[in-house]
């Protein structure tokens, strides 16, 4: 089993900042891309930030100059740093994670956290 643990969300003032934190665990051959998506009741899931396994990023039009994607891949772990958020950046925030698993062959899954919630509020 492969699982991805979330943290870091909760309610925050506009103009203030908030860390989201994903780790991976399980029998994992390779973590290949990671990302963030924020999802509103209502409308799809949308991608917010992406990093694949070397560092290259990639970012929605209304994160850019805002959030910032990294990685840890020693500690299986994927960041969201967000700064001066505003109420429209309110959601929960999945992480998401292509991985390499080795089950009689070797696959390609793609894996989802629990999700974290994100205020930002007055």
């Amino acid at each position: 089993q492969v699982q991805l643990a979330e943290s870091g969300g909760g309610l925050v003032q506009p103009g203030g900042s908030l860390r989201l934190s994903c780790t991976a665990s399980g029998s994992i051959v390779s973590l290949n891309a990671m990302a963030w998506y924020r999802q509103v009741p209502g409308k799809q899931r949308e991608l917010v930030a992406a990093i694949t396994s070397g560092g290259s990023t990639n970012y929605a039009d209304s994160a850019k100059g805002r959030f910032t994607i990294s990685r840890d891949n020693a500690k299986s772990t994927v960041y969201l740093q967000m700064n001066s958020l505003e109420p429209g950046d309110t959601g929960v925030y999945y992480c998401n994670a292509n991985v390499l698993v080795l089950r009689g062959t070797y696959r390609y899954l793609e894996v989802w956290g629990q999700g974290t919630l994100v205020t930002v509020s007055s």
